[in-house]
């Protein structure tokens, strides 16, 4: 497997973990500092940072995730262990843009460790 082919595994992984709820799969594609940063994250003015526990129990909780979504990668750029990943989603609710830092593991393998997104409701 490439490294791009690997990149694209842990972002397929992240989104249908999201999509399936499945936390267990986003705790294992999810490096242990990972955080959401989101500007205007629902509705809220300024910056909100969302670290992994708190993202994973608002999975568990429901609050997150949940909708299936097509993807489509437009973009992934690597450079020894990072990579910089764009992404768009639509699920029946939300158009998203989506730019995923990964970086590679002590374990070899590639993890998020940052999600920098838009979410627009749909009309």
């Amino acid at each position: 497997m490439t490294i791009s082919e690997k990149i694209e595994q842990a972002i397929t992984n992240f989104v249908k973990g999201g999509d399936n709820s499945d936390s267990v799969m986003l705790d294992n594609v999810l490096h242990k500092d990972f955080r959401v940063t989101n500007n205007g994250f629902m509705g809220t003015s300024g910056v909100t940072i969302i670290d992994k526990q708190k993202y994973l129990s608002n999975i568990k909780a429901g609050f997150f995730g949940g909708l299936p979504r097509i993807m489509k990668i437009e973009s992934i750029d690597y450079i020894g262990n990072i990579a910089m990943v764009r992404l768009r989603l639509e699920s029946s609710e939300n158009y998203f843009v989506s730019y995923n830092s990964l970086v590679l593991d002590a374990d070899n393998e590639w993890r998020i460790i940052n999600n920098l997104a838009v979410v627009d409701t749909k009309k």
